[in-house]
């Protein structure tokens, strides 16, 4: 396929960006918008030379492949009317609402032989690239993905809105099983729980300690793996790795010293790489990176934190 016919469902502040990448990608058509605002979509479609809809069902059958930016009660029933119209579905995440409404889509992408993809963007992070060239076997893992309040995405909990792209990383890495969580949350400028830490074990032996919040002063989004070999640092934020490893001399009698290599990601725009990705995918029968069955084992683990917290 040279010429994907694509639309976005939902162009608020980042369907709006979708937009721009399946504008922006030669192996991309834009038809088309779609959101309930139709002003909104007037709005996008004005600057990608695209057709706006207010009731996305007037595109069922129309394109070969939607990227979904809807709010996430609704990501369900609009994944499911396009991949039971044959097309091929980008869905943001958190994937869906529950396990079995992620299991439905999964079943039906497989039934009309449609990729799958689920929007975990920080898989595409250049310094995720870096650190999957280090990685051994992880013993222990530490997370902080901390960000100032922001009405938007509040719809869902702090797990789901923003600690489930740590959950998904982590899961990818450590390949095992998880064993037991323990988690703690509380509210504090929303309704829902705002801020939470979960020790997640595996069934391996790793130890996961992860930690969210959406009522941080800063922004802050680090990554630490430690390894028989080596302690991994990673600066989501800054696309920056660093690596400490034993070195050959001695710091003390008996004492090894330390090698330090620090690594500096190029400027990189995840998003397009994410949607590239995606169509990638469809044109050459490829497996996306992030798919329905890593979506919904991340959103799993996630449900089962925020089970804890309520």
């Amino acid at each position: 396929m040279s010429d994907i016919q694509t639309a976005v469902i939902g162009v608020g502040h980042l369907g709006k960006f979708h937009a721009e990448k399946f504008f922006q990608l030669q192996n991309s058509t834009l038809a088309a918008v779609a959101d309930k605002d139709f002003e909104k979509a007037q709005a996008v479609a004005a600057t990608t030379d695209c057709t706006p809809v207010a009731d996305y069902r007037e595109l069922l059958g129309e394109v070969d492949a939607v990227s979904i930016v809807v709010p996430t009660d609704l990501h369900f029933e609009v994944a499911q009317d396009f991949l039971r119209h044959k097309s091929h579905v980008l869905v943001e995440k958190p994937m869906t609402d529950s396990l079995e409404q992620a299991e439905a889509l999964i079943a039906l992408a497989h039934k009309h032989d449609r990729v799958l993809q689920v929007g975990h963007l920080e898989r595409f992070n250049p310094a995720i690239a870096a650190l999957e060239e280090e990685l051994g076997e992880a013993r222990f893992i530490e997370c902080h993905r901390l960000a100032p309040y922001k009405p938007r995405g509040t719809e869902v909990n702090v797990v789901l809105d923003l600690m489930i792209h740590d959950i998904d990383i982590i899961l990818d890495i450590v390949k095992s099983d998880v064993e037991r969580i323990d988690a703690r949350g509380t509210p504090v400028l929303s309704e829902d729980i705002d801020i939470a830490n979960a020790r997640i074990a595996f069934k391996n032996g790793c130890v996961a300690n992860v930690t969210a919040s959406r009522v941080s002063t800063a922004t802050d989004r680090k990554m630490r793996i430690f390894q028989n070999d080596a302690y991994l640092s990673v600066d989501f934020q800054k696309r920056e790795l660093a690596i400490y490893r034993k070195g050959k001399q001695e710091m003390y009698p008996g004492v090894p010293n330390i090698d330090v290599q620090k690594i500096s990601c190029d400027e990189y725009d995840a998003l397009l790489a994410e949607v590239q990705s995606f169509l990638d995918c469809i044109a050459n029968g490829g497996q996306p990176k992030v798919s329905g069955q890593d979506g919904k084992r991340a959103l799993q683990t996630a449900i089962s934190i925020s089970e804890q917290l309520n």
